[in-house]
């Protein structure tokens, strides 16, 4: 399955994220959580990294922190070279809308909306003229694969499709960086297989995918793999480490 054919997302070659000794610290009644713990990251524009790590380890915690849903306790956090860890809401909502797209586990589409209405909404919100909406929304759809479904609802596509068109509402922007959640995670095998072949495809177009999952299989397929525990990056390995301490997995996974 091949799509993508008129989607486009080259960026410059730069530092796309960079967090120095973040913390962040939930109270639990009267006992204090540390979720993450003098986390240090470093990753550059165009990188396609996995984050995995057992339930609690603080990867989604992480994640929400890269694509500005939370805020660290304490330390710093650069995207895109602009230092947004003391912005205001707002302020970090329009860096939000314009640096970062999204993929859910469960897809969060909106049920009363076509496809391309979902896809339409980020444009919406940026203030995209109407005209330019349209081809826009037309493209992504057409990219997807998903023309013939563009006045479907949610509820008239299957697993695989909506997380389609949740993707094109993701990099209908053109954000710099795609975080996924558990992409998969709600889909059978053969679905999840395609949709990590689309996230795939867009990351060697340039965009800096970031993908966290539970399935090993799917977060060895990055070049870059993350493992937490505990609140901390416990490993980094790129593809050149994992090949030299086991040449057996050295083309495990390719595509």
């Amino acid at each position: 399955m091949v799509f993508l054919q008129n989607v486009i997302l080259m960026h410059d070659d730069v530092t796309m994220i960079e967090i120095t000794n973040v913390h962040r610290d939930f109270l639990v009644g009267d006992q204090m959580v540390h979720a993450l713990y003098d986390v240090n990251l470093t990753i550059e524009s165009g990188e396609y990294v996995s984050i995995m790590g057992p339930s609690g380890s603080g990867k989604s915690t992480l994640l929400n922190l890269l694509g500005l849903l939370d805020r660290p306790t304490s330390g710093t956090y650069c995207l895109n070279g602009q230092d947004v860890t003391s912005l205001s809401d707002i302020e970090q909502a329009q860096v939000r809308n314009r640096e970062i797209g999204f993929v859910f586990q469960m897809f969060h589409l909106v049920p009363r909306f076509t496809a391309a209405e979902n896809v339409e909404l980020p444009l919406i919100l940026a203030g995209i003229p109407l005209e330019e909406r349209k081809s826009k929304v037309a493209n992504a759809l057409e990219g997807f694969g998903l023309t013939d479904r563009s006045h479907h609802k949610p509820e008239q596509l299957s697993g695989g499709q909506r997380q389609r068109v949740a993707i094109a509402r993701a990099t209908v922007t053109e954000p710099n960086v795609l975080l996924a959640d558990e992409p998969t995670g709600n889909l059978d095998r053969k679905s999840g297989m395609d949709v990590i072949r689309i996230l795939e495809q867009l990351s060697e177009r340039g965009i800096t995918l970031i993908v966290v999952t539970h399935d090993l299989e799917i977060g060895q397929r990055a070049r870059r793999q993350l493992r937490m525990i505990d609140g901390r990056i416990h490993s980094d390995l790129s593809h050149n480490d994992l090949s030299s301490s086991n040449p057996v997995n050295k083309d495990h996974g390719a595509s």
